[in-house]
Order: C-alpha cells, then sequence, then structure tokens
C-alpha cells in the first residue's frame, strides 16, 4: 500500500471479544464510507489477558491486553490495531514505534454500577455494609476504599458481557459490580445500570470512553488513511489526558484519573488530574488549562502539578 488511491486491503487487528468487535465495526463503517474501494480485512488477536484467568498485575497489567497485537503491528501482519484508549499504556510502558493514527469521536466517560439482573436498583451508598463490588482496576479500588468503605472491593476478570453473565448467575464472586458505561452502551446494555457516577467525584479513567486506531510509525501511508477519520476534539482531550499520565509515568496499574475538557468558544482545554491513595485516603488534585493547541503541554502542567504535590508517596515511589 503507497497510497489512498492505490489502496486494495488493509488488515486491522482487533481483539475477539464483543465489545472489541463492536466498536471495530462502528471504525469499519466510516473507514468504508470514505474508502468505499477498499477493503477493510479483521484480524482477531487473541491477547495475553484474554488468556489468563489470575490478576492482571501478574502479567503486566492492562498492558496485557496489547502486546500480541503491536506485536502484530512491528511484525508487519496487521497494518492498525483498535483498542479502547484506556487500554493502551503509556510511552514510556510501550513498545516504540507505534503511534495513535485516529481517534473516534469520544463516548462518555463515567462509570456505572451494575446489580444482578431483577434486583431493586440501588446506589452505592444504598448498599449494605460488606457488599461485594467487583472490579479489578487500580482507581476504581482506591474510590471505593475513599468514598464507600463500608463496601469491600473484589477483583473479577472477564469481557464485559461475560461478567454480566456470571454476575446474573451469581457465579461472579461479588454482589455488584462497577462497568464503564461506554462499554455497557455498546453492548447494549445501557438499561442495566443501577447508578451512573458522577465522574467530579467518581474521577475518571485517563482515555475513557475513546477509542484509536494506531499504526507503525514507519508506516506514514497507513497514517494518511487514518488521519482524517480522527474527531479533532477527542484528539485534544486524549493527547492532554495522555500527556498528564505519562509525566506520572502512570500506567494501567496507577490508581490516577486525568479528565479534560474543552470549550469550544474559547479553544481553552483545562485537565482535571488526580493520583489516589490505595488505602482510601483523600487524592492529590491538580487542574490545568490552556490553548488547545498546546493540549499536551497542559496535560503536561497537571501531572507535574502532582508530582511536586508528593505524587511520588501514593504511586509507591521515591521522590
Amino acid at each position: 500500500m503507497t497510497s489512498s488511491t492505490t489502496l486494495t486491503t488493509v488488515r486491522l487487528g482487533t481483539r475477539p471479544s464483543p465489545m472489541a468487535l463492536e466498536q471495530t465495526d462502528r471504525f469499519g463503517d466510516a473507514f468504508r464510507a470514505r474508502y468505499p474501494e477498499a477493503v477493510l480485512d479483521i484480524v482477531e488477536i487473541v491477547s495475553e489477558g484474554d488468556r489468563h484467568r489470575g490478576p492482571l498485575s501478574a502479567i503486566g497489567g492492562k498492558g496485557a491486553f496489547t502486546r500480541n497485537a503491536d506485536r502484530y503491528l512491528l511484525d508487519d501482519l496487521v497494518q492498525a490495531t483498535i483498542a479502547c484508549a484506556k487500554d493502551v499504556p503509556g510511552p514510556h510502558d510501550r513498545s516504540p514505534g507505534i503511534i495513535i493514527g485516529a481517534v473516534l469521536p469520544r463516548e462518555d466517560t463515567r462509570d456505572a454500577l451494575v446489580l444482578p439482573a431483577g434486583h431493586p436498583a440501588a446506589t452505592l451508598a444504598e448498599l449494605p455494609p460488606g457488599t461485594r463490588v467487583g472490579t479489578s482496576a487500580p482507581r476504581r479500588s482506591a474510590l471505593l476504599k475513599a468514598l464507600h468503605p463500608k463496601l469491600v472491593q473484589v477483583p473479577i476478570r472477564g469481557n464485559a458481557d461475560s461478567r454480566l453473565s456470571k454476575l446474573d448467575e451469581g457465579t461472579l464472586g461479588a454482589d455488584v459490580m462497577i462497568a464503564a458505561l461506554a462499554g455497557l452502551r455498546r453492548l447494549g446494555y445501557e438499561g442495566r445500570a443501577s447508578e451512573i457516577l458522577d465522574p467530579t467525584v467518581w474521577l475518571p479513567a485517563a482515555g475513557a470512553g475513546t477509542v484509536i486506531v494506531e499504526h507503525r510509525a514507519d508506516d506514514p501511508a497507513t497514517g494518511e488513511l487514518l488521519a482524517p477519520l480522527t474527531h479533532g476534539p477527542t484528539r485534544i482531550l486524549l493527547d492532554a489526558e495522555r500527556a498528564a499520565l505519562a509525566t506520572l509515568q502512570g500506567g494501567c496499574l496507577t490508581a490516577a484519573s486525568a479528565h479534560a475538557t474543552l470549550d469550544a468558544a474559547s479553544g481553552v482545554v483545562t485537565v482535571h488530574a488526580a493520583v489516589l491513595d490505595p488505602t482510601g485516603g483523600a487524592p492529590l488534585r491538580a487542574c490545568a488549562s490552556g490553548p488547545s493547541t498546546s493540549a499536551h503541554e497542559v496535560g503536561q502542567d497537571a501531572g507535574r502539578q502532582l508530582l511536586n504535590a508528593g505524587a511520588e508517596r501514593l504511586l509507591g515511589r521515591s521522590a
């Protein structure tokens, strides 16, 4: 493939989970609409995270969901890969030579409480003491300890649809669970949200609700094809959030949050970032603003504020 005019087939790697395939279908629709003569060849790549049934920390965190895809990409077995941005490690924690080529429009960044089917609706605050809340995310675990210390966090694994099934069957190992609202919507399960959690209190993950398509840095032809499919405002938000997390040298096992907003009228991007206390103490918070043309620098500013406030202590590192 040398240019869009000579394009015949693009191989796109994706995980085979129902959610991953749904977001791949949505990207495929946009790709085919722009390049109607092209063939998008979907290559399913089973990740280490899909195979491993134990804690993700044992195999390097959520990067376990992208390492196989990275190898396919770097070995030229596929030309692009698609993933949820919040599951993609930062540059300090990633194979070199892979860059973001397209960013899809941001979806909802909020988390939701999900109860077993048929259970009366309830909020986290209404759950009885000792209720087991399923989540494996360090961010969610720290938020639970800080905001709802009467509840008990238990680790859960599996795709969103399988977790829902196990929750309903009583085999999940948890009484309720926390899930991304965007993921529930993709699978048609938004109605299962018993409570949609306030993002100013229940802090979102960096890259939440955002799907990205990556390619090799030495493959500018694929980059040229992907670039027109990028949603500009979402790219600005993602660049700011990932810069904040990268400044902290944070990754998928970091109890941290970065959430950016963009004022379309003024062109100002604002990043609210936080490092959470894994033991349930008060989080460190920071806020930075600046022109959207400097989104990366704004994110870095928020991250540096947290480091200057002593974030290394909460991150388990020496200052």
